[in-house]
């Protein structure tokens, strides 16, 4: 990253003071030592409070300081966002927990057993229904050595050769050969034939449609082991329960990744798992009689069948049906075309995990009555109307208070407010009405973001030379964001680059000698 991007412009020259009164301090090199656990983020938090060193055996405070004896007498901590459009080196650090996380339920490691590189893994792509036409871009046959970089001749969008004009006017039809940043790509042809109520409402239940379609694919494969005379595995529970539970199980790993038509699809790895009956807990390979080709049939067979119809509405009593798009592509991992592979899918799926909507061309903060204004319009662009129908959906119903006398106490308005469970739209208005976790995963597919970051904090604790009986606890009070000044963050961010070069080259040079002895050998 390059800093002086996250800056504003037309502060060349006060910036340039900054720096030259910073690096002129003699407490300087001690600022930069400071500032080193946040040095990379765009927006860090400002902590002040007391510090204090506690010895772990005994519960007795060994230490304590407080922050008006640090530089600039605050606490920086990096901000932590795992969002690439509000911090990228924060994201990074997050992309490269995804990918572990990821990674390791396909190979092994830290602390999964390598044995799970041997399960039948499958890739599935889980997309929205059609709402609407809108302009794409369709390659019929790639040329190109890199998709992301695709330069290929695309088919015409929508070539109709009797299409003519919808009902309010518009054509039907779109014979233009779009680029891959037209900006029209995502776009409704008709945004008055576009129906927004039912995207956003797909967006906010694909996580209740995802849910049953697990479950789908387990109960397909239970049956099948029930055909095969496969034994069911007795386990006992932790409240000390006896069950019969079907000897395989699932395990999964799933990133949302939201369309240019601001749509969300799933990208989910499929893995097969046995069941020990000794240690339920434990990853052991599927059973015999299951192969890969039936997880693929249980994946197809889920995805047509699980449906979800959402409670009613007054806007729509019956409610809406939540389903999946026809285009639900089940791949292997590892084939013999090397297309898919462990590090690629890894790498793919940890990519997506830092993007929210960005995709559609907008990133949104969260929006409140006082903002939404600002954004939705029902008479305006795509992105304006789908804001516009997340927070007219999820408005609160009232009940008739034409009987009675409910009116009599200013109180009784309260009471005559229903819970609307599509209240949630108005939160995730900025998301277009999706409020599900960017990156999910079985309980048991892998290693934890928590386990991660404690892995990272012990290791910094011991380049620190920490004692390893006192532990560090703190007393802080939030005081705000970002770096005092744009000079501090500028050297800030520069130094923790030089930080990360050089940790970069001292590790290619590391693995140039290994390679090297190993060449010798």
């Amino acid at each position: 990253m390059t800093p002086l991007t996250i800056y504003r412009p037309g502060l060349a020259v006060g910036r340039d003071a900054q720096v030259l009164h910073r690096a002129a301090s003699p407490e300087f090199s001690g600022w930069l030592e400071h500032t080193r656990p946040a040095g990379r983020c765009a927006r860090p938090i400002r902590l002040t409070g007391t510090i204090a060193a506690v010895d772990r055996n005994t519960g007795r405070i060994t230490g304590q300081m407080h922050t008006d004896e640090l530089p600039d007498r605050t606490l920086y901590k990096a901000c932590g966002n795992r969002r690439e459009s509000v911090c990228p080196d924060c994201a990074w650090v997050y992309q490269g927990d995804a990918y572990q996380v990821v990674c390791r339920g396909l190979t092994g490691g830290k602390g999964v057993p390598a044995s799970v590189g041997r399960h039948p893994v499958v890739f599935a792509t889980f997309t929205a229904p059609s709402f609407g036409p809108v302009h794409h871009r369709h390659v019929p046959r790639h040329t190109c050595r890199n998709r992301q970089r695709c330069d290929c001749r695309p088919s015409p969008c929508r070539a109709r050769s009797r299409a003519g004009t919808c009902e309010h006017g518009q054509p039907a039809a779109c014979f233009a050969r779009h680029d891959a940043d037209d900006p029209r790509l995502g776009r409704p042809l008709c945004l008055d034939c576009y129906d927004h109520d039912h995207q956003v409402v797909w967006n906010y239940f694909s996580g209740e449609l995802w849910r049953r379609t697990k479950q789908a694919i387990d109960r397909h494969l239970a049956a099948l082991c029930r055909q095969r005379g496969i034994p069911f595995v007795q386990v006992v529970t932790g409240s000390g329960k006896v069950r019969w539970v079907p000897p395989v199980r699932v395990s999964h790993g799933k990133v949302a990744e939201m369309q240019r038509r601001a749509a969300v699809h799933f990208h989910v790895l499929l893995r097969l798992d046995g069941v020990d009956p000794d240690d339920p807990d434990a990853l052991v390979p599927p059973p015999a009689g299951i192969t890969l080709d039936d997880l693929e049939a249980a994946v197809h067979a889920a995805a047509c069948q699980i449906t979800v119809t959402t409670p009613a509405h007054p806007d729509r009593p019956q409610g809406w049906l939540i389903a999946w798009g026809e285009q639900v592509d089940v791949r292997r991992i590892n084939c013999t075309d090397g297309e898919l592979t462990d590090g690629k899918v890894a790498a793919y799926l940890a990519k997506y995990a830092t993007k929210a909507t960005e995709a559609t061309g907008h990133s949104f903060n969260r929006l409140t009555p006082a903002t939404v204004d600002d954004y939705a319009d029902p008479e305006g662009d795509h992105l304006a109307r789908l804001i516009d129908a997340c927070w007219r959906l999820g408005r609160p119903i009232h009940t008739d208070t034409s009987r009675g006398a409910a009116t009599a106490d200013h109180r009784q308005g309260s009471l005559d407010v229903k819970p609307n469970v599509y209240g949630g739209l108005r939160r995730w208005a900025h998301m277009l009405g999706f409020g599900g976790h960017f990156l999910t995963k079985a309980r048991r597919y892998s290693v934890t973001f928590g386990q991660l970051r404690d892995t990272r904090t012990t290791h910094r604790r011991t380049e620190d030379d920490e004692p390893a009986d006192t532990m560090t606890v703190g007393t802080l009070t939030y005081t705000g964001s970002g770096w005092l000044t744009d000079g501090d963050a500028l050297l800030a961010n520069t130094a923790a680059r030089q930080r990360r070069e050089s940790r970069g080259i001292g590790r290619d040079e590391i693995a140039h000698e290994a390679w090297l002895t190993g060449a010798a050998a």
